[in-house]
């Protein structure tokens, strides 16, 4: 065989320089970004730092079997994940699993009998007439607390000068114009209802707005423990947002909470429930067509309209605050539009909304009449103390394969086992940091099943690593040094290992999908490690082994390089005598 020229490459050695630089610098780089985010440690699954795991399926009522969607699952996750939240649970997780399970993960120091009321009791979503509104959030320290209380004339100022900046109005959803006789739904009037973007935090009402108010407005007026309630409520904490309304029946006024358009924390003194949220028929967010703008509208049934018609009839002659009326979901006040004309069926609220924010209160408007109940299938609760213990199994387990596979790889690969040892380190190293990084990005969860799909992905990466080696053996034998053998064998083990990966990868898909629960998180990893293993062979293992071959231990074949033509079986070429090739005769 010729040797090749000098300087120049040999086909299938690129430049491994360049793919090793690569590779470390996105190992460096996902590790400065680990260090950034202020997390060192992968986030841990119920099963290994405790807690509770709750799993709920939906059913759909009769008649309404295709009311288990998309959509619906979707909504009915954000309800279920402000009420965890409202517990004062910072790190619960709620998702959807499948097309009917809900996956509800509290961690450890929460109420397990108190999450699983939660979460298993359906929304309670209601209308309420304001009676008092107040900023919600603490008062800097050395100014006087906002008052809960104000003269009509700052209320209506207030109102005005909001009506005036915003230009927001709705309808109730027939026409866009006044009409000139009345109809069963209602005078049709532009600004009928309009969205309480910015209220004064000062704006409320002490009985002098209206000589004659209502019934529910005097006794919410009148109840002073409502009324101190109210004065101590601070609705930045979430604990007490969540108290403030606990055990408050509809017929009963309440105290709560709610966010304007601003993201500031307001305070309300609500009246008894005028319209129960399971009158409402179909609720969605669309664009008004005459303005362009986003809109929610909302369309009652027949017991609502009369209901809706009755409250928005008594509340459109009130002074501001006392015009608005809170939809309140589990206790907390979603939105608190304003009335200045009776509206009954149909009604839209308008107002400074987003595509998302119409979307959300338009979701929450529709779960009270959201066709779905849920069904607790399973309830998990494991203590920190054993889910230590599983993870201290879990590693020691890894351990001893790791042990196994290295122990192995040094017996028989000998100085190329040192290739392989890196090689796991390095992809170790990524799955690390990548997993970490999950964790606050995505919310990934480091559980028993996952630790599990991490120790079968050492022998999936140290497969790969033994196809490379036995086909740059297999070159060996055919009597090619060790560079030619590299450049030769890697294009064969690369098509093996790709199959083989990709085998791994679709298992793991098709597992990930099909499946519910913590198993996913074994399907997960294993998908992820295997991604890794490809990355790893391609830009470390096969550049490393390219710039040892033209060392000399390794070239030389030396009996510990595991490349040893000798352990190999190669035999010398047998060296024949030159054969003398006889002249031709002379003619004579």
């Amino acid at each position: 065989m010729a040797a090749p020229k000098k300087g120049r490459r040999q086909p299938g050695q690129g430049r491994p320089g360049r793919a090793l630089a690569l590779i470390l610098i996105a190992l460096v780089a996902l590790t400065g970004g680990m260090f950034l985010s202020g997390h060192t440690t992968p986030r841990l699954g119920i099963d290994l730092a405790g807690g509770t795991s709750i799993t709920l399926q939906a059913r759909s009522e009769p008649g309404q079997e295709s009311a288990v969607n998309q959509t619906n699952m979707n909504t009915a996750v954000g309800i279920i994940e402000r009420r965890v939240n409202g517990l004062g649970v910072s790190e619960a997780e709620v998702q959807t699993q499948g097309t009917d399970h809900i996956i509800v993960n509290i961690p450890k120091g929460t109420n397990e009998k108190q999450a699983r009321e939660q979460v298993g009791t359906t929304a309670q979503l209601f209308f309420r007439p304001v009676l008092q509104l107040a900023s919600g959030e603490p008062a800097p320290e050395g100014s006087p607390s906002p008052s809960a209380s104000g003269s009509p004339d700052e209320a209506e100022q207030g109102d005005g000068d909001k009506a005036t900046e915003g230009g927001d109005k709705a309808t109730d959803g027939k026409s866009g114009e006044p009409e000139a006789t009345p109809t069963t739904q209602g005078r049709a009037a532009s600004g009928a209802l309009k969205a309480d973007a910015t209220p004064s935090p000062s704006a409320s009402a002490d009985g002098k707005a209206d000589p004659t108010p209502s019934p529910s407005a005097s006794e919410g007026g009148s109840d002073e423990a409502l009324m101190k309630k109210f004065e101590a409520l601070t609705c930045t904490d979430t604990k007490e947002r969540t108290a403030a309304a606990e055990g408050t029946k509809p017929s009963e006024p309440m105290v709560g909470c709610g966010q304007n358009s601003a993201g500031q924390w307001e305070k309300y003194i609500l009246g008894p429930a005028a319209v129960a949220g399971t009158e409402i028929d179909d609720a969605s967010a669309v664009i008004d067509e005459r303005t362009g703008q986003w809109i929610v509208t909302m369309d009652f049934s027949s017991k609502g309209a009369d209901a809706f018609s009755k409250i928005t009839s008594e509340l459109k002659t009130q002074q501001p605050p006392m015009n608005q009326f809170g939809i309140v979901l589990d206790g907390e006040v979603v939105s608190a539009p304003s009335v200045q004309t009776t509206l009954s069926k149909s009604a839209q609220i308008s107002g400074s909304f987003t595509q998302e924010s119409s979307q959300e209160l338009a979701n929450m408007l529709s779960y009270g009449a959201l066709p779905l109940s849920f069904v607790e299938e399973s309830v998990t609760s494991v203590t920190a103390a054993l889910g230590g213990e599983q993870l201290e199994a879990g590693l020691i387990a890894g351990g001893i394969g790791l042990i196994l596979v290295i122990v192995y790889l040094v017996v028989y690969y000998r100085g190329l086992s040192l290739i392989a040892i890196i090689s796991l380190l390095m992809s170790a190293a990524l799955t690390y940091t990548i997993m970490v990084l999950l964790g606050p990005a995505i919310g990934f969860a480091l559980n028993l099943p996952a630790v599990c799909g991490a120790i079968v992905a050492i022998g999936i990466t140290a497969d790969s690593f033994i196809v490379f080696f036995e086909r740059v053996r297999d070159e060996i034998r055919e009597g090619r040094s060790l560079q030619p053998a590299v450049a030769r064998g890697w294009p064969r083990a690369r098509r093996t290992i790709l199959v083989s990966d990709f085998v791994s990868f679709l298992s793991a898909a098709v597992l990930f999908v099909v499946t519910v629960g913590k198993v996913q998180g074994f399907a997960f990893t294993l998908g992820l490690t295997t991604l890794l293993d490809v990355v790893v062979v391609f830009f470390f293992t096969k550049p490393l082994l390219t710039i040892l071959a033209r060392k000399k231990f390794f070239a030389s074949g030396h009996p510990w390089s595991g490349l040893d033509p000798k352990r190999l079986g190669v035999k010398p070429p047998l060296r024949r005598a030159r054969r003398t090739v006889p002249a031709d005769p002379k003619e004579v």
